[in-house]
């Protein structure tokens, strides 16, 4: 458990993720960006342990960005179907209000995924037992967006999964050769996405165990059961300094000092900086929202 396996995917770069949304019609007036966007370099391509590579691209959704209509003389003359999805945002009648959008890599799933099914939103509680773990309250909210070639808007109706360690870096369901949890089901589930793409979760921060950084796994998938279903697995990540702060507590503090931090996580560098959450304190402790666009067509 302490190496989960080797990244898979590939990164785009900002060129091949302007094409994608180019192929809607629409000319940007600004390049597409966010506070992590370092996605200039040449990008690099990766396989899993098994050797295979997966063709499923994740966009990263930031902040709203103002388009231009494309205008009778431009090779680019459709912008049919691009929603404005920045309500705060005035668009005029020469331009549309999409979402800026910067790559993010699909990581490796992971040997702890299992396919519970467990459609909640509180995934705190092991369903058999009723038991709650213990930790400092998260409130994760995923904004899921959809790039295909009619533009970039609200993905309504995708599946998506989170699963995690709890704070003493114990999976549920799983039998690692320290811990058997197998027929606890604590720190698992899935939410169906609104109309406005959102899915939200009550969880705990995670905690950690060795080889790894703090991390959450997540994966997003369509409910369509053929060879085309989208299927995108990936990873979020968390500052060292905050984690450093939730750790002096209990229950995480009885675990010891962690031995990894991002940088020291081979899987976290190659994430390329854009899977680190922003967790803003709340009464209960933090709350974080993820903007991500897939690309289903």
């Amino acid at each position: 458990m302490d190496n989960d396996d080797l990244p898979v995917g590939r990164l785009l770069n900002r060129r091949e993720a302007m094409m994608l949304l180019g192929a809607a019609g629409v000319s940007f007036l600004a390049a597409c960006s966010s506070g992590g966007d370092s996605t200039n370099g040449t990008p690099t391509a990766t396989q899993g342990a098994a050797g295979g590579s997966t063709a499923t691209r994740g966009i990263r959704a930031s902040p709203s960005t103002t388009v231009a209509a494309a205008s009778p003389s431009s090779e680019a003359t459709s912008t049919a179907g691009i929603n404005a999805t920045n309500d705060s945002a005035t668009a005029t009648p020469d331009t549309i209000v999409i979402p800026a959008c910067v790559v993010v890599p699909e990581l490796t799933e992971g040997p702890f995924f299992v396919d519970e099914r467990l459609d909640r939103s509180d995934i705190r509680s092991d369903p058999g037992s009723g038991t709650v773990v213990d930790g400092t309250i998260l409130q994760l909210t995923f904004r899921v967006s959809q790039i295909s070639s009619s533009g970039c808007g609200p993905y309504a109706g995708a599946v998506v999964d989170i699963w995690h360690c709890d704070a003493l870096g114990v999976y549920s369901d799983v039998s690692d050769g320290r811990n058997n949890t197998v027929g606890q089901k604590f720190l698992r589930g899935y939410q169906v996405t609104d109309d406005a793409g959102i899915a939200t979760f009550t969880t705990i921060y995670p905690g950690w165990y060795s080889g790894r950084a703090v991390h959450i796994h997540f994966k997003i998938r369509s409910e369509v059961a053929d060879d085309a279903a989208l299927e995108f697995t990936s990873q979020l990540f968390f500052d060292d300094e905050l984690s450093d702060q939730v750790f002096q507590e209990q229950p995480y503090v009885s675990k010891g000092e962690r031995n990894t931090r991002n940088l020291n996580d081979s899987i976290f560098r190659g994430s390329d900086g854009l899977l680190t959450l922003t967790c803003n304190p709340t009464s209960e402790g933090y709350a974080a929202t993820f903007d991500i666009g897939v690309q289903v067509s």
